[in-house]
């Protein structure tokens, strides 16, 4: 196979706007919600929107440039965490913005400081937990892929409409026709070959409006405390540290995924590394007055779907970033990939997440009845809540942030159905020589 770090800086570049694009919509989405429910006015708005691609590429380059304290060294993507959405909108409207911000940096500092504690947990994730928990990370985020390919909003008329779904479909169609036919970098890049053909037909069918990039300044600074000093109040730090707990878990099993992708085991050290750069990059998000980061799942079925395992194409992904933050009326051109394309890559990307997930789960004895009902029992449990999350709606507040979230409860149940049916039954650990995509076109 090639050597993967060889590869040129020109290709590398396009594969890391490959990644940029994949993650982008998901990571806008969460400052755009957070926003409108907190009613910012537009020049809120617009600084908002920047930072957060500014951080998020900060928050991607502490994971790469590993060193002895923080960083695990793989090709992952940073993104705001979509599960802070609500606990943030809700301590933002009973306290205020300034509350948000410091219960972010609170919980950032948590994260940083139990790292350590949390990486000897290691071993409640042998194949079985993982691969149940990655598997519903892939299935959880598909409706996301579907209501992106029917329009984006549920309650709009033109949701589902014809043009959506033929947009949508010629998407999917692309990218599937440039992996059968398409060879070597072009195949590797389908996603945004997918993404940019899709756009422009798009534009022919008078869905794209360049008007979010009319509207866009073209420069901008980042500010630290731009919204206020922050105010530290007890149960809105109590909130965001459990909102951290389950973004660790969830960034667990990513971590996993990777690894089992490129090669490479991961240790208690690479674990600790890696949480302790989540931290900082939350802690970074509440100075500069944007949201907690943490590894982002699609951006796995990205380097899957390539069959590039260097952290360099990841790398210009970061740089390119933190350029658009700058640059917003750059960052904007984004923003015009009509909702049915996205939608249509993310329904590749997101189906490929859940296939990782099932071949984790290949390692495991299945002739084992202990074994299939701890997948079986977490799997149904996250994908229940996920699809029927008013099941939860009498619940205390709090309790329902985390009943609600289908990884979470997928996490919860495998990690305790399989202390309890396989206590005194050795695991295998994950195999760091079944990565995907070993062969080279």
């Amino acid at each position: 196979m090639e050597k993967q770090d060889n590869i040129s800086g020109s290709k590398a570049a396009v594969l890391g706007l490959q990644h940029l694009l994949a993650m982008y919509s998901g990571s806008v989405l969460v400052p755009i919600l957070i926003a409108t429910a907190l009613k910012f006015n537009s020049e809120q708005m617009t600084y908002l929107v920047s930072i957060d691609i500014f951080m998020c590429g900060v928050a991607t380059a502490l994971q790469l440039l590993t060193n002895k304290v923080f960083g695990i060294g793989l090709p992952v993507i940073l993104g705001c965490a979509v599960q802070s959405v609500t606990p943030l909108i809700m301590i933002g409207q009973k306290f205020d913005i300034q509350t948000m911000y410091g219960a972010i940096i609170a919980a950032g500092v948590f994260v940083f400081l139990i790292s350590g504690a949390f990486a000897k947990l290691r071993r409640f994730f042998p194949p079985l937990v993982t691969g149940t928990l990655i598997t519903v990370i892939g299935l959880s985020l598909i409706p996301v892929a579907f209501q992106n390919i029917g329009g984006g909003n549920t309650a709009a008329k033109s949701f589902g409409s014809m043009p959506n779904l033929i947009l949508g479909i010629i998407t999917v169609l692309l990218i599937l026709a440039i992996n059968v036919w398409g060879k070597g970098f072009i195949r590797s890049i389908a996603i945004l070959i997918g993404l940019v053909a899709g756009t422009l037909i798009g534009g022919l069918m008078h869905m794209v409006s360049l008007q979010p990039v009319a509207e866009a300044s073209w420069f901008h600074v980042p500010t630290p405390f731009y919204f206020g000093v922050p105010h530290f109040e007890w149960s809105s730090i109590v909130t965001m540290i459990l909102i951290s707990l389950v973004s660790m878990v969830e960034s667990t099993g990513v971590f996993f995924a990777l690894g089992d992708i490129v090669g490479r085991k991961i240790g208690e050290t690479d674990l600790k590394k890696g949480y302790r750069a989540e931290g900082l990059a939350v802690m970074l998000g509440g100075l500069f007055n944007t949201f907690p980061y943490t590894t982002f799942s699609q951006n796995v079925g990205l380097v899957q779907l390539s069959g590039i395992k260097s952290r360099k194409p990841v790398m210009y992904s970061a740089g390119f970033l933190v350029l658009l933050g700058l640059l917003p009326k750059i960052g904007a051109l984004a923003t015009i990939i009509p909702s049915p394309v996205l939608g249509g890559a993310m329904l590749v990307m997101f189906g490929m997440v859940a296939v990782q997930g099932i071949r984790m789960l290949q390692q495991v004895d299945f002739n084992n009845d202990k074994n299939l009902l701890v997948a079986a029992i977490s799997i149904g449990l996250g994908l229940g809540v996920t699809v029927q999350p008013e099941i939860v709606q009498y619940l205390p507040k709090n309790l329902q942030l985390f009943c609600s979230s289908g990884i979470l409860m997928a996490s919860l149940s495998a990690v305790i159905l399989n202390i309890l049916f396989n206590s005194k039954t050795p695991q295998p650990e994950m195999k760091s020589d079944t990565g995907l995509n070993e062969k080279e076109d």
